[in-house]
């Protein structure tokens, strides 16, 4: 696919989608979705790839659904779907259904997917970086849901997301409001994991992600991620039980072997996520 709305670029085991419309701070349209889905299915395809960053050119992650997108809607042009499911991977029936859905598939993919948000987030943006798997923050970050004052309603998971996040009450005030969340705040209620200045964003979240991608297992990465998506629909027997089936295949695994040896030989490590 020729990338219009976004920019992706692969490099040192880190995969960078950037949304890439800054004179519109970065509004989502339908081209920049598909655009988005294909790169992160190209990612989840790619050995070499072992974490992802999603970020914002100019001085925006996101600031929701273009406008266009919307006027569409309201005049009829634009059809809504319903828990219509895009891109080109198949169901996986190992992977719960309400994460395969328009914006929820973020946690079926096997790799870690950072937000890196350097603007204003808003509506649909924000969504998209509550599917993120961590969210690191700029100064100058912005978060607003947005759409009680369009009208709306709270869309695409964010009544499901969000108070896993920060809590029912929390969620209900941003929800019902509006209102305009800056990163300190969004630190303190745990919407975010860390915030920097803008110029040290970018730089904060590759080196984490580097470091993710050299330095830890992809397959324990993998196993982990999936463990905690699925947990949130399983009783603690049941995560107790697939924790333990889990821990007795990492045992058998080449990547167990190469983290007890490396350790013991101490030297960086080489896994191959197998």
């Amino acid at each position: 696919m020729a990338y219009e709305h976004i920019i992706f670029e692969t490099q040192e085991g880190v995969a960078t989608v950037t949304l890439n419309r800054p004179d519109k701070l970065n509004a989502w349209t339908r081209q920049m979705e598909r655009e988005v889905r294909d790169a992160m299915e190209q990612s989840e395809q790619d050995d070499a790839v072992r974490v992802i960053i999603l970020t914002g050119a100019g001085r925006g992650f996101c600031a929701g659904a273009d406008m266009d997108l919307l006027s569409g809607i309201e005049d009829g042009s634009e059809k809504r779907e319903p828990g219509a499911s895009y891109g080109t991977r198949a169901y996986n029936v190992a992977v719960p259904a309400d994460y395969q859905t328009q914006y929820s598939y973020f946690p079926s993919l096997s790799k870690p997917v950072i937000a890196a948000i350097n603007g204003p987030a808003a509506g649909l943006g924000m969504v998209v970086s509550l599917y993120c798997d961590m969210r690191f923050a700029s100064q100058d970050a912005v978060f607003m849901t947005a759409f009680a004052k369009r009208g709306l309603i709270a869309e695409h998971g964010i009544s499901w997301m969000l108070p896993r996040l920060i809590g029912h009450s929390a969620a209900l005030d941003l929800l019902l409001s509006s209102r305009k969340v800056t990163a300190e705040e969004a630190l303190q209620l745990g919407l975010v994991n860390q915030v920097h200045d803008a110029d040290a964003l970018l730089p904060a979240v590759k080196a984490y992600a580097k470091d993710l991608a050299n330095n830890v297992s992809p397959r324990s990465m993998a196993v982990m991620k999936r463990q905690v998506y699925t947990a949130q629909f399983q009783s603690l027997n049941d995560a107790v039980a697939v924790g333990n089936e889990e821990m007795l295949k990492s045992f058998a695994s080449e990547d167990f072997k190469e983290g007890v040896a490396h350790f013991i030989e101490k030297r960086a490590p080489n896994f191959t996520g197998r």
